[in-house]
């Protein structure tokens, strides 16, 4: 009887902890519903909005870290194709290389994304037209750096093989200085042949927060429901 007794109990605290755990884990996924849908309003503000002139190198922290991330932006300077670096690509339009070019403004390096281009074309000599030569202005999308490389494929700078956008270990390996801790996606303007393929900016943010939610308000009930059924059960038995 006292065992029995004890057990009920047991059954009890469990579920009544269950159904508190998984209503905090519910409000929790609210609150990042409310974060993320907040995030992807702003994010789309910044696309959609006019570019940002880059402007001097001593004002450049308001245009890094993740406040700045896709925001609109507009550089003035000069490329330095012979330290572009090509890093692994498989997009819309196939696999191929994406072509990340220094370009030279008057006070900083900034490391631009001029786009993609297929594998056939990764070398410079087949796509001479496009290396732009003069002063030129870019625009397009601020973006994070991505150190380290893929999952399960690393960077590897002794060999020359990328497969992330790694601002700072393109900026060694390739000897620029006073490089920006971003990179810039150039936008769809034409270069001139065709190549890089700017423009292919992908601006999706994964939004599952509302099933998650529900999935766990759905299990705080069913705790909940397991918990009346044991407190029915232990007064039947008195």
């Amino acid at each position: 009887m006292t065992a029995s007794r004890g057990k009920r109990r047991f059954l009890l605290a469990l579920c009544g902890a269950l159904a508190l755990l998984f209503a905090g884990l519910g409000v929790w996924q609210v609150e990042r519903l409310r974060w993320k849908t907040d995030l992807i309003a702003r994010v789309d503000a910044r696309v959609a909005a006019e570019p940002v002139p880059l402007g001097p190198r001593d004002e450049g922290s308001r245009f890094i870290g993740r406040d700045a991330e896709y925001l609109k932006v507009r550089a003035t300077g000069r490329f330095d194709h012979s330290r572009e670096t090509l890093v692994d690509a498989l997009t819309e339009r196939g696999k191929g290389y994406w072509v990340l070019t220094p370009l030279r403004t008057a006070d900083r390096t900034l490391l631009v994304n001029r786009g993609f281009v297929p594998t056939d074309r990764a070398r410079a000599a087949t796509r001479q037209a496009g290396q732009v030569a003069g002063e030129v202005a870019v625009t397009g999308l601020i973006r994070l750096t991505e150190p380290g490389g893929r999952f399960l494929r690393a960077n590897q700078p002794a060999t020359d093989l990328w497969y992330s956008r790694d601002v700072a270990a393109i900026a060694r390996a390739r000897g620029l200085a006073q490089v920006e801790p971003f990179f810039i996606d150039a936008d769809a303007t034409p270069n001139p042949g065709g190549l890089p393929v700017g423009g292919l900016t992908v601006v999706s943010f994964r939004n599952a927060h509302l099933v998650y939610a529900l999935t766990w308000f759905a299990l705080s009930a069913l705790s909940l429901f397991g918990l009346v059924l044991t407190w029915k059960s232990s007064h039947k038995r008195g």
